[in-house]
C-alpha cells in the first residue's frame, strides 16, 4: 500500500463533502450504531460520519502518526488495523466504509472481504476516478501539462488509481450484492487571497520539486529519461507563469475530482 503524509491527506481531503452529502445518502448514516471507517487517516470523513451519524464511529489505520490526528476529531475513536486483517470481531459493525482507500491496494476485492467480515450491514466505497480529473487554470499551459503528468504517473503506479465508479467489480469479487452507486464531484479551487499553501505548491512548480518527488513513479511507465526532463522544464515555465499571475493577483485555477460512492450489503454472505 501507498503511504501518505498528514498533511498531504488533510489538505486533498478537507472540505469535501461540506457544499453536500446528498451522495452519502445511501449509507443510511442516521440510523448507524456502529461504523467504521477504515484507512481513516487523519479522520477527514471520520468527522463526517460522526455528524450525521447518532452511533458510535471508529476510524482505523495503519499509520499510527495520522491516527494521532485522527482521535483529534469529535465523536471518532481510532484503533490501529491493517485493512487486510482487521483487528475486530465478525459482525461488529452496521457500516464499514474507506475513502480513497481501494486505488491504493493492490487487491481492492481482498479489503471488501475483509470489511464485510466485520460487517452485519452495509459495506461502502468511497473511490476517485483519477484519469478523469479536471483542470481549469488561468495559466494555458497548466491543463495540458497536468494532463501529461497524470497520465504517466497513471501508467507508473503499481495500483488502479482510476477505480471509481468500477469499485462495483471488487464488491463482486467479494461475493457481495451492489446496492447502488453515487457520483460526487470534490472541486478545489484557488484565487486571491491566496493561502500560503497554494504560494508554496506554486514555489515547488516553479523549481519542478513536485514532479521530482514522482519521478520514480513517472519513469516506472512509458515516459523516457528524456522525456521526462522536457516534462519537467516545460513543468517549472508553467510554475513561473503562475507566480508571475499569483504577483498580480490574476492566477485562478479549479480541479475537479470525481468519487464514487458504491454500497454493498454484507448480511446475506
Amino acid at each position: 500500500m501507498r503511504e501518505f503524509a498528514a498533511e498531504y491527506l488533510r489538505r486533498t481531503r478537507e472540505g469535501m463533502w461540506d457544499d453536500s452529502r446528498d451522495a452519502l445518502a445511501p449509507l443510511a448514516l442516521e440510523s448507524r450504531e456502529r461504523i467504521l471507517d477504515v484507512g481513516c487517516g487523519t479522520g477527514e470523513l471520520s468527522r463526517v460520519l460522526a455528524a450525521e451519524s447518532p452511533g458510535t464511529v471508529i476510524g482505523c489505520d495503519v499509520d499510527s502518526t495520522l491516527l494521532e490526528t485522527a482521535r483529534t476529531r469529535n465523536g471518532v475513536s481510532a484503533v490501529a488495523g491493517n485493512a487486510l486483517e482487521l483487528p475486530f470481531p465478525d459482525d461488529t459493525f452496521d457500516l464499514v466504509v474507506c475513502q480513497a482507500l481501494l486505488i491504493n491496494l493492490p487487491d481492492p476485492a481482498a479489503a471488501v472481504s475483509e470489511f464485510a467480515r466485520v460487517s452485519n450491514d452495509l459495506v461502502a466505497a468511497i473511490e476517485p476516478d483519477n484519469a478523469a480529473v479536471e483542470i481549469a487554470s488561468s495559466v494555458d499551459r497548466e491543463e495540458r501539462l497536468e494532463q501529461r503528468a497524470r497520465q504517466a504517473y497513471l501508467d507508473g503506479v503499481g495500483t488502479d488509481v482510476t477505480l471509481g465508479s468500477d469499485a462495483n467489480e471488487a464488491f463482486e469479487s467479494a461475493g457481495l450484492e451492489v446496492c447502488e452507486t453515487r457520483s460526487y464531484d470534490h472541486v478545489r479551487t484557488i484565487s486571491p487571497p491566496y493561502e500560503e499553501h497554494a504560494l508554496t505548491v506554486a514555489r515547488r512548480k516553479a523549481t519542478g520539486a513536485g514532479l521530482a518527488d514522482d519521478r520514480e513513479t513517472l519513469l516506472a511507465g512509458e515516459l523516457t529519461e528524456a522525456e521526462y526532463g522536457d516534462l519537467r522544464s516545460s513543468w517549472r515555465e508553467m510554475g513561473r507563469r503562475v507566480i508571475d499571475q499569483m504577483q498580480t493577483e490574476a492566477y485562478r485555477r479549479s480541479e475537479r475530482v470525481p468519487f464514487y460512492v458504491t454500497v454493498g450489503r454484507a448480511d446475506d454472505r
